[in-house]
Protein backbone atom coordinates (compact mmCIF):
# COMPACT_ATOMS: atom_id res chain seq x y z
CA UNK A 1 0.00 0.00 0.00
CA UNK A 2 1.43 3.42 -0.91
CA UNK A 3 2.45 5.54 2.04
CA UNK A 4 3.46 9.11 2.71
CA UNK A 5 7.03 8.05 2.03
CA UNK A 6 6.36 6.16 -1.21
CA UNK A 7 8.76 8.40 -3.13
CA UNK A 8 11.51 6.00 -4.18
CA UNK A 9 9.82 5.17 -7.48
CA UNK A 10 8.91 8.76 -8.36
CA UNK A 11 11.10 11.20 -10.31
CA UNK A 12 13.33 12.94 -7.77
CA UNK A 13 15.49 15.51 -9.56
CA UNK A 14 17.85 17.76 -7.60
CA UNK A 15 16.07 21.00 -6.77
CA UNK A 16 16.16 24.15 -4.73
CA UNK A 17 13.18 24.00 -2.35
CA UNK A 18 13.70 27.54 -1.05
CA UNK A 19 16.45 30.10 -1.61
CA UNK A 20 19.61 28.46 -0.24
CA UNK A 21 17.99 25.06 0.46
CA UNK A 22 18.87 22.30 -2.02
CA UNK A 23 17.82 18.64 -2.03
CA UNK A 24 20.18 16.22 -3.82
CA UNK A 25 18.41 12.83 -4.04
CA UNK A 26 20.58 9.72 -4.22
CA UNK A 27 23.83 11.65 -3.84
CA UNK A 28 25.56 8.84 -1.92
CA UNK A 29 25.83 5.48 -3.64
CA UNK A 30 25.37 2.16 -1.82
CA UNK A 31 29.09 1.73 -1.14
CA UNK A 32 29.43 5.22 0.34
CA UNK A 33 26.40 4.73 2.58
CA UNK A 34 27.67 1.44 3.95
CA UNK A 35 31.17 2.84 4.49
CA UNK A 36 29.86 5.89 6.39
CA UNK A 37 27.75 3.70 8.68
CA UNK A 38 30.70 1.37 9.37
CA UNK A 39 32.98 4.33 10.05
CA UNK A 40 30.50 5.99 12.41
CA UNK A 41 29.93 2.71 14.25
CA UNK A 42 33.68 2.23 14.77
CA UNK A 43 34.11 5.75 16.13
CA UNK A 44 31.12 5.34 18.44
CA UNK A 45 32.56 2.09 19.81
CA UNK A 46 35.95 3.73 20.41
CA UNK A 47 34.44 6.31 22.78
CA UNK A 48 31.73 4.15 24.37
CA UNK A 49 31.54 4.63 28.12
CA UNK A 50 33.29 8.02 28.02
CA UNK A 51 31.79 11.52 28.43
CA UNK A 52 31.93 11.98 24.62
CA UNK A 53 30.05 8.75 23.84
CA UNK A 54 26.99 8.76 21.60
CA UNK A 55 24.08 9.69 23.84
CA UNK A 56 20.64 11.26 24.01
CA UNK A 57 21.34 14.87 25.03
CA UNK A 58 19.31 16.49 27.76
CA UNK A 59 17.88 19.86 26.77
CA UNK A 60 15.88 22.50 28.61
CA UNK A 61 12.67 20.63 27.75
CA UNK A 62 13.81 17.06 28.46
CA UNK A 63 15.86 14.31 26.86
CA UNK A 64 15.98 14.02 23.07
CA UNK A 65 14.79 10.83 21.36
CA UNK A 66 17.76 11.00 18.98
CA UNK A 67 21.23 9.70 19.90
CA UNK A 68 24.06 12.10 18.97
CA UNK A 69 27.79 11.55 18.48
CA UNK A 70 29.90 14.71 18.08
CA UNK A 71 33.00 14.76 15.89
CA UNK A 72 35.53 17.58 15.72
CA UNK A 73 33.91 19.37 18.63
CA UNK A 74 31.32 18.30 21.18
CA UNK A 75 27.86 19.83 21.10
CA UNK A 76 27.26 20.69 24.74
CA UNK A 77 23.97 21.87 26.21
CA UNK A 78 23.08 24.29 28.99
CA UNK A 79 24.35 26.50 27.51
CA UNK A 80 24.46 25.28 23.92
CA UNK A 81 28.01 25.52 22.59
CA UNK A 82 30.80 23.59 20.86
CA UNK A 83 33.82 22.46 22.91
CA UNK A 84 37.01 20.61 21.89
CA UNK A 85 36.92 18.37 24.94
CA UNK A 86 34.15 17.41 27.32
CA UNK A 87 34.72 16.58 30.97
CA UNK A 88 38.43 16.20 30.25
CA UNK A 89 38.03 13.82 27.30
CA UNK A 90 39.07 14.94 23.78
CA UNK A 91 36.37 14.86 21.12
CA UNK A 92 37.01 12.37 18.27
CA UNK A 93 38.40 14.17 15.19
CA UNK A 94 36.22 14.67 12.16
CA UNK A 95 37.19 12.11 9.48
CA UNK A 96 39.06 13.45 6.44
CA UNK A 97 36.54 11.95 4.02
CA UNK A 98 33.84 14.25 5.42
CA UNK A 99 35.65 17.21 3.83
CA UNK A 100 35.70 15.40 0.50
CA UNK A 101 31.96 14.79 0.74
CA UNK A 102 31.28 18.43 1.65
CA UNK A 103 33.29 19.61 -1.36
CA UNK A 104 31.38 17.34 -3.74
CA UNK A 105 27.97 18.17 -2.26
CA UNK A 106 28.54 21.92 -2.49
CA UNK A 107 29.67 21.72 -6.10
CA UNK A 108 26.40 19.96 -6.92
CA UNK A 109 24.26 22.20 -4.71
CA UNK A 110 25.99 25.35 -5.95
CA UNK A 111 24.84 24.48 -9.44
CA UNK A 112 21.25 24.71 -8.20
CA UNK A 113 21.46 27.70 -5.88
CA UNK A 114 23.22 31.03 -6.32
CA UNK A 115 23.27 31.37 -2.52
CA UNK A 116 25.34 28.17 -2.16
CA UNK A 117 27.66 28.52 -5.16
CA UNK A 118 30.23 30.75 -3.36
CA UNK A 119 30.80 28.03 -0.73
CA UNK A 120 31.96 25.35 -3.18
CA UNK A 121 35.59 24.64 -2.31
CA UNK A 122 35.51 27.11 0.60
CA UNK A 123 33.55 25.48 3.41
CA UNK A 124 35.65 23.79 6.10
CA UNK A 125 34.27 20.61 7.68
CA UNK A 126 35.00 21.45 11.33
CA UNK A 127 32.18 19.71 13.19
CA UNK A 128 29.91 16.79 12.42
CA UNK A 129 26.96 15.48 14.38
CA UNK A 130 26.14 11.83 13.75
CA UNK A 131 22.47 11.55 14.70
CA UNK A 132 20.93 8.10 15.12
CA UNK A 133 17.13 8.00 14.92
CA UNK A 134 15.80 4.77 16.48
CA UNK A 135 12.28 3.62 15.56
CA UNK A 136 9.67 6.11 16.71
CA UNK A 137 12.05 9.05 17.11
CA UNK A 138 11.85 12.51 15.61
CA UNK A 139 13.47 15.93 15.83
CA UNK A 140 11.42 18.99 16.73
CA UNK A 141 11.62 22.25 14.84
CA UNK A 142 14.81 24.11 15.68
CA UNK A 143 17.41 26.48 14.27
CA UNK A 144 21.11 25.64 13.95
CA UNK A 145 22.39 28.84 15.53
CA UNK A 146 25.44 27.73 17.54
CA UNK A 147 27.92 28.32 14.72
CA UNK A 148 29.57 31.72 14.22
CA UNK A 149 30.27 31.10 10.54
CA UNK A 150 27.52 31.55 7.97
CA UNK A 151 28.65 28.49 6.01
CA UNK A 152 25.89 26.08 4.96
CA UNK A 153 24.93 22.91 6.80
CA UNK A 154 25.49 19.73 4.77
CA UNK A 155 23.17 16.89 5.77
CA UNK A 156 23.44 13.23 4.72
CA UNK A 157 20.68 10.63 5.21
CA UNK A 158 21.27 6.88 5.53
CA UNK A 159 18.76 4.21 6.54
CA UNK A 160 15.03 4.62 7.07
CA UNK A 161 13.20 7.31 5.11
CA UNK A 162 12.40 10.46 7.06
CA UNK A 163 10.06 13.37 6.44
CA UNK A 164 12.09 16.58 6.64
CA UNK A 165 10.26 19.82 7.36
CA UNK A 166 11.75 23.18 6.36
CA UNK A 167 10.22 26.40 7.63
CA UNK A 168 11.14 30.05 7.74
CA UNK A 169 14.02 31.84 9.40
CA UNK A 170 11.83 34.45 11.05
CA UNK A 171 9.58 32.26 13.16
CA UNK A 172 8.51 28.72 13.93
CA UNK A 173 5.18 28.93 12.10
CA UNK A 174 4.59 27.97 8.46
CA UNK A 175 4.38 27.81 5.58
CA UNK A 176 6.47 24.66 5.56
CA UNK A 177 8.07 22.57 2.84
CA UNK A 178 8.01 18.82 3.56
CA UNK A 179 10.30 16.48 1.65
CA UNK A 180 11.02 12.75 2.13
CA UNK A 181 14.72 12.07 2.67
CA UNK A 182 15.60 8.60 1.40
CA UNK A 183 18.80 6.70 2.15
CA UNK A 184 21.60 8.30 0.15
CA UNK A 185 20.04 11.76 -0.09
CA UNK A 186 21.98 14.92 0.68
CA UNK A 187 20.40 18.19 1.76
CA UNK A 188 22.09 21.59 2.08
CA UNK A 189 20.77 24.75 3.65
CA UNK A 190 22.63 28.04 3.63
CA UNK A 191 22.23 31.65 2.58
CA UNK A 192 18.67 32.84 3.36
CA UNK A 193 17.81 29.33 4.64
CA UNK A 194 20.79 29.00 6.99
CA UNK A 195 18.82 29.97 10.10
CA UNK A 196 15.52 28.47 8.98
CA UNK A 197 13.50 26.34 11.38
CA UNK A 198 13.68 22.68 10.40
CA UNK A 199 13.12 19.23 11.85
CA UNK A 200 12.16 15.61 11.25
CA UNK A 201 8.46 15.05 11.77
CA UNK A 202 8.37 11.31 11.12
CA UNK A 203 10.55 8.31 10.29
CA UNK A 204 9.07 5.32 8.50
CA UNK A 205 10.36 2.14 10.10
CA UNK A 206 11.54 -0.69 7.89
CA UNK A 207 12.37 1.41 4.83
CA UNK A 208 16.17 1.24 5.06
CA UNK A 209 17.83 -0.55 2.13
CA UNK A 210 19.90 -3.63 2.96
CA UNK A 211 23.10 -1.99 1.75
CA UNK A 212 22.86 0.75 4.41
CA UNK A 213 24.11 -1.63 7.09
CA UNK A 214 21.44 -0.66 9.62
CA UNK A 215 19.03 -3.21 11.05
CA UNK A 216 16.65 -0.40 11.92
CA UNK A 217 16.50 3.35 12.23
CA UNK A 218 18.23 6.17 10.45
CA UNK A 219 21.58 7.91 10.58
CA UNK A 220 21.79 11.59 9.71
CA UNK A 221 25.23 13.19 9.47
CA UNK A 222 25.24 16.98 9.59
CA UNK A 223 28.51 18.71 8.79
CA UNK A 224 29.21 22.33 9.71
CA UNK A 225 31.83 25.05 9.75
CA UNK A 226 31.86 26.70 13.17
CA UNK A 227 34.38 29.53 12.91
CA UNK A 228 35.10 32.17 10.29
Amino acid sequence: MPTLFDAAGLPRPPRELAPGAVHLPGFLDARQQSALVTQAREIARSVAGTPVAMARPRTRTGRMSVHILSLGRHWATNPYRYVREFEGVPVPPIPANYQEIVDAVLVAAGGRSAALAPWAGRMRAEVALVNYYPPGSRMGLHVDADEVAEAPVVSLSIGDTALFRLGRAEERTGPFVDVPLISGDAFVFGGPARRAFHGITQVEDGTAPAHAGLKEGRINITIRQVDY
